[in-house]
């Protein structure tokens, strides 16, 4: 049996960047009463690493932590984004196949267990709950135009006088999509902080669908993992902008795919950008706690250097490896040449997966999907 702070571990382990508040998280643990989390995806362009393996990462710990995890395959929010043409039919059938399938194999490749993972698409709930709409037009009596516009990061948009409507809708629908699902953890990328934190703030304007833990009412913990930067930043954009320097699906050269292929891998990582003696927003430093660092090695991390330059040399932990990178002991290339190792041999199953039966299946059908709503 797990105990409190072992499953607090769970929740802060790496790529956890941020949770709040720890304190409540270990409160609610010690009630003893399963807790229920749910991250939200909309359905758009091919699934990265960042949302297949770091996002999933932190689903299975959590799984692991005893909690009841859940998936929302936010339809009506990509429709309100204008993903995918804007197509809901297609939005839809992306989500329960392609989208669906993808997340569950991931989870199975990190460790998790698939079949105990609710899987809720966003129009089935807004149907099921028939308090939802009112819920949500409820919340938009209690809060300011002001407290909106500061959460639309979360689209990737800055609001100005052009700005849909839908764009201030969209906000609104995730915070009520934390207690719609009667979410103890409301968890998503570091991008997502501005409306998580609104759904924080109004809990106690949750009137209809009130979070309930061992009968009282209680705020959501908010767990934010890291996000992997894009493979093509240059160090130029701005700290602030998470939207400009994250992997994105519809630049492909700045992200890995779970469906490329090695030498899709190969080529990005090898074009990545990688200052020397430099690992913050260092997207190759990056996928080397990734893909080699977050759980303890069996065997060494080896950088193979020219003999002039040493010649190869092992890692048991990351802190070494950055540690000799900052010193200027590994050239970039030879970094990326043992990254892509590591990568290649991490990312086998899912390449494997999407080049027959099913996973190709499911491939060739969103080509076609995607294809359309060009």
């Amino acid at each position: 049996m797990m105990d409190v702070e072992d499953k607090v571990n769970l929740a802060l382990k790496y790529p956890t960047e941020e949770l709040l508040t720890v304190e409540e998280l270990r409160s609610y643990f010690e009630t003893g009463e399963t807790l229920k989390h749910y991250i939200g995806f909309e359905i758009s362009g091919y699934i990265h690493i960042g949302t297949g393996v770091v996002s999933m990462y932190k689903l299975v710990d959590l799984q692991k932590a005893g909690v009841k995890v859940s998936i929302l395959l936010a339809d009506l929010h990509s429709w309100l984004n204008h993903k995918l043409g804007g197509d809901l039919e297609v939005i839809r059938k992306v989500a329960v196949t392609y989208f669906k399938e993808t997340l569950r194999k991931s989870i199975s490749v990190l460790g998790g267990d698939p079949d105990s993972v609710d899987f809720i698409l966003a129009s089935n709930l807004t149907e099921e709950k028939r308090e939802y709409w009112v819920q949500v037009l409820d919340l938009a009596r209690q809060v300011s135009l002001s407290d909106v516009r500061h959460s639309l990061t979360i689209m990737g948009r800055t609001f100005t006088n052009s700005a849909k409507m839908s764009w201030l809708i969209y906000p609104l629908m995730q915070v009520i999509d934390v207690y719609a699902l009667g979410t103890h953890i409301a968890h998503g990328g570091v991008d997502q902080r501005k409306v998580y934190v609104l759904a924080r703030d109004v809990y106690d304007k949750v009137k209809l669908m009130p979070l309930t833990l061992g009968g009282r009412v209680v705020k959501p913990i908010i767990l934010l993992h890291h996000l992997i930067p894009s493979l093509t930043m240059t160090g130029k954009e701005s700290r602030l902008d998470l939207s400009e320097t994250k992997m994105s699906k519809s630049r492909p050269e700045t992200a890995i795919f779970l469906h490329d292929s090695p030498d899709d891998v190969a080529r990005k990582i090898k074009n990545a950008y990688c200052p020397p003696k430099m690992t913050e927003n260092n997207p190759v430093i990056e996928l080397a706690k990734l893909f080699s660092f977050r759980e303890p090695r069996r065997s060494p991390f080896t950088v193979k250097r020219p003999s002039e330059y040493g010649g190869p040399v092992e890692y048991w932990t990351f802190d070494e490896l950055t540690k000799d990178y900052v010193e200027g002991k590994i050239h970039p290339l030879d970094l990326k040449n043992a990254v892509i190792e590591e990568a290649v041999k991490f990312l086998e199953p899912y390449w494997k997966w999407f080049s027959n039966g099913e996973g190709a299946k499911l491939l060739s059908d969103m080509s076609s999907m995607i294809k359309v709503t060009r």
